[in-house]
This record gives structure tokens, sequence and C-alpha cells, in this order.
């Protein structure tokens, strides 16, 4: 239990109400739907590409990317290096697709190739996939200020939750963009600032934290062999790359942003922006984790209070201290990864750059979940309420259901991350449902895409099949052990790899298989 100095609590007031005031601002200009989805196409491409590097900054990055490189390895930045090529093919083949379109929506035209079938499974999908995302980072904001503040982590959760939705209920996507730009600057700050007080406080300092992470092979991008059934650079890299082309190919987080943009060419390069700017800023918090890792090694004592938390919170309530020091003994480095930087913004920094850092921390999970709204509510409008219940809405009707989605979906986000309260390895968490949710989505989207001769009946069986093949990757590791035989062999991260190939892979066998059936006999 901790509390902050007068000084920390006003600058994070002061970043609250700042936020507060961005929304204010922009929900004075004239409502209507395409204002408050896309901005009238009125953003220059630089704030585009910034909010677009701020919504992967995330609080799941700023934490769980420093708890998993303090546990393991650098194997999890394999995933930013697969940026580079999905931008490629998402500035080269999908940008100029969206802008033509003219949909505010990814997925309307899933239901011109396919039918409604296909556009209502992808939008399912992405709200079960919004909703994982923003419970994973609402749990992650609540686990660092539980630690620094000692509120219990649905009261952080409610009250940072209320302020995300007020701000973007009253700006729109406008106040989103913006608001993302001033924390991509807070949250890269924040992170180059807990770098420099780890190596000022560590005896060596840089040459010593380089000489540990060397010793206890922290560097490592992970083993190179040919396996698929670990956690090797090959599968973090395939998953990296898949995750990324969903991210930019259909999540309708950018492909909003695209349509915001001025020019298709100002909403592409926004695109190369953000992974110029997120490869490095990545890079940061890998190297947080292993300069705290071996800040941690050569002070092994500080280290008592964060696994006597841990044990206190695996163990049931009122257990002895004798079984929580012994259960604290046995904890490795990963099984505490998520609580040490908290510790260390407590134990550590001095007042008033703690309000920063936690500022910074809050505005990598307030601009992910504030893009999720209106990304989800916008779905929810053009998608299930247009599409289904009053196709000639008007302005007014339009805009009252986006007001209305954009506080449900916070809600739900806030209700998701109560529910994974108790959970640990953020970063793990969030992949694996991330994985789940978006294989089908980007498989039958690829299908469309690519397969122009693919009908609705090829797409639906390839669907099936790769449904089921993505059920039995996720829950075959559940069978009894009599039936081993029948688990899935390949790691988790795997999922959206085998998943989104099969979809693909089942509907052009299938188009082609019928094309040669149907030719006349004889014929070539």
């Amino acid at each position: 239990m901790h509390s902050l100095p007068i000084l920390d609590l006003g600058i994070i007031a002061a970043y609250l109400a700042g936020m507060l005031l961005v929304g204010g601002y922009f929900s004075r200009k004239e409502r209507d739907a395409e204002q408050f989805t896309s901005a009238r196409g009125t953003i220059p491409g630089w704030a585009i590409g910034v909010s677009i590097y701020a919504t992967f900054l995330s609080s799941n990055t700023f934490l769980g990317v420093p708890g998993k490189s303090f546990g393991g390895n650098w194997n999890g930045f394999v995933f930013s290096l697969s940026m580079p090529l999905a931008a490629w093919v998402a500035s080269r083949y999908f940008v100029s697709f969206y802008r033509t379109t003219g949909e505010v929506s990814a997925y309307t035209h899933l239901e011109h190739r396919f039918g409604p079938w296909a556009r209502t499974y992808a939008v399912v999908c992405f709200l079960l996939t919004q909703l994982a995302r923003m419970g994973s980072i609402f749990f992650g904001i609540a686990l660092s200020l539980q630690a620094l503040t000692g509120f219990s982590m649905t009261s952080v959760m409610v009250v940072v939750g209320l302020c995300i939705i007020l701000y973007t209920v009253m700006g729109g996507i406008e106040a989103v963009i913006w608001t993302e730009v001033v924390q991509a600057i807070i949250k890269t700050f924040g992170a180059m600032l807990i770098i420099y007080i780890v190596v000022k406080d560590m005896p060596g300092g840089f040459s010593r934290i380089l000489e540990v992470g060397n010793q206890q092979d922290k560097f490592s991008l992970g083993s190179f062999k040919p396996d698929l059934t670990h956690s090797t650079f090959w599968v973090i890299l395939l998953y990296g790359f898949f995750i990324n082309l969903n991210n930019f190919g259909m999540d309708q987080n950018y492909v909003q942003r695209y349509h915001a943009a001025k020019t298709s060419r100002a909403a592409s390069r926004s695109l190369w922006l953000c992974v110029w700017l997120y490869v490095p800023a990545s890079l940061l918090f890998f190297f947080i984790g292993t300069c705290l890792f071996s800040y941690y090694s050569v002070n092994p004592d500080l280290l008592a209070v964060v696994k006597e938390q841990v044990a206190r919170e695996r163990l049931p309530a009122g257990a002895a201290g004798t079984q929580i020091s012994q259960l604290a003994a046995t904890l490795r480095p990963a099984d505490y990864g998520d609580k040490v930087m908290p510790n260390f913004i407590v134990t550590h920094i001095p007042a008033g750059l703690s309000g920063l850092i936690i500022a910074a921390i809050m505005s990598a999970a307030m601009s992910t979940i504030s893009s999720g709204m209106n990304a989800s509510a916008t779905v929810f409008s053009e998608d299930i309420y247009r599409r289904y219940f009053n196709k000639q809405a008007s302005e007014k009707q339009r805009l009252r259901v986006l007001y209305i989605g954009t506080v449900s979906f916070g809600l739900l986000g806030m209700i998701t991350g109560v529910a994974m309260t108790g959970s640990s390895g953020i970063l793990d968490m969030w992949w694996e449902l991330s994985g789940i949710f978006a294989a089908g989505m980007l498989g039958i989207f690829l299908l469309g895409i690519l397969s122009r001769q693919t009908g609705n009946r090829a797409a639906i069986i390839a669907a099936t099949v790769g449904v089921l093949v993505i059920f039995w990757m996720t829950f075959s590791g559940q069978l009894p052990a009599k039936y081993d035989w029948l688990k899935s062999p390949f790691h988790k991260n795997m999922i959206i790899v085998i998943g989104s190939l099969a979809i693909f892979g089942v509907g052009v066998l299938f188009t082609k298989f019928r094309k040669v059936s149907s030719r006349p006999a004889g014929s070539l």
C-alpha cells in the first residue's frame, strides 16, 4: 500500500483534465456520423501515423513487454521485426482498396463478396478481439496503479474508464487521434526516463547491465531451429506477420484512420511512420526489462516485497506467513515480471517524476482503449444497427447510436478487465486471445481479396474448416492424457497462422476443384 505525493497526484490530475479538455474542444465542431468516425478526411498523415503508433504502444507494451523481458529474453521483439513486411503488404494493396470503396467499416466489402454471414462473422471476431484487448489493457493499468496507490484494481478501472469514455464520446475520432499524438510523446519520454534512472542507479552503469544481460542470455531472439512447437524466432516472426497484417489490413482501428487521412498517399505514409516509430520504441521497452533484471540481480534483496505480493495473491486469504515465504522462495522471474516495474517506480522514482511516469502508463492504456471504443462503436453502427435494424437511419439517429456504442463498449471493456484480475502474464494472455479471435477474420479477408474466383459456397466451407482448426488448436490441450494423440503439437501463437492459412487454402482448393469438376468431359 502506497500513497503518492501531492505533486504526483497533481500531475496525474492535470493529465486527465487535459485529455478531457481536448475532447471538449473537438465537441464544439459540427457533429454528424462522418465527423465522429473519420473527421471527414481532414487529419494530417503525420498525426495519423503517430496515433497508430500510440495505439500499438499500449499498456500491454509499457508493462507487459518489460515484464516479459525481465522473466525471459528478447524473443518477443521478433514481433516488431515482422512489422515492416506487413506494412509493405498493407500499404501496397489494402490502403488504396479501402480508400476506393469509401466504406468507413472494414467489413462491408465481405458481404459484397460472400454474403451477410461473412460480414457478421468478421464483425463478431473483431468485437471479441477488441473486448479482449481493452480488458487486458484495463487490467494492466489497474495492476500498475494498484501497486502505486493501494486502490483496488476495480476502482482504478472505473475511474480511468470513465475519463476515456467522456473524451471519446465528446470528440469522436478527431479527439482520439490528437490525444494519441500527445500520449505518444508522453509515453515515449516516460520509457526513456525509466531507462535513465535504472542506468544511473545501477552499480557499474550501462556496461554492467550489458554484462549481466549477456551472461543470462537476455538479448536472445529465440532459437532459430525450424520448430513450430515452441516460441522460436520463426514462430514469433510468423505470428507477428499475421497479427500485423490483420492490424494493418482489416482492423477497424486502423482502417478508420485511413479514411481520416487527406489522401491515399498520406494514409500509406502514416502506416510507415508508425512502423519506424514503433520498432525502436518497442526495443526500448525490452531493454527496460533487461535493465531491471540486471539491477535486481545485483540487488536481490529488493525483490522480497514483489515476491511476497505475488505469493499472497496465489494463496488463499489468511495464509500463514511461513506459507507465503515458502511459495515466494520458489517463484521464478517469469512469475513476477509484471510486478517489477511498478515496484521500481514506487521505490526508486523521485516525487514529480513518478507522476510523469504514471501519466505515461495511463496514456499508454487510454490511447488504445479510446481507439477501441470508437472503432467498436463504428462497427456496431454500420455493420449491426444500419445493416439489420435501420438502413435509412438519420444523421441524428446514427450519432446517437455511436454515442451509445462508445459508452457500452467502454463499460464492457472494464468488465472484461475486472474478469482478468488475478491473472499473470499480460502480454501472453493478450497474444493468445487476439490470435484466437483474429485467425478466422483474417483468413476470410485474404480469401476475399486474393482469390477473386472464390464464391460464397467455397468461403462457407473454408470458414467452417478454419474454425474447426482454430478450436482444435485452442482447446485440444485440455484433453485427458489418453487422448494425447489428438492434441495440437503447435505453439499457441501458431493459431492465427495455421487458422488463417487453413481458411485461405481450403477456399482456394475447393474453388479449383469445382472449376475442374465442372469442365465438360474431354476438355483441357
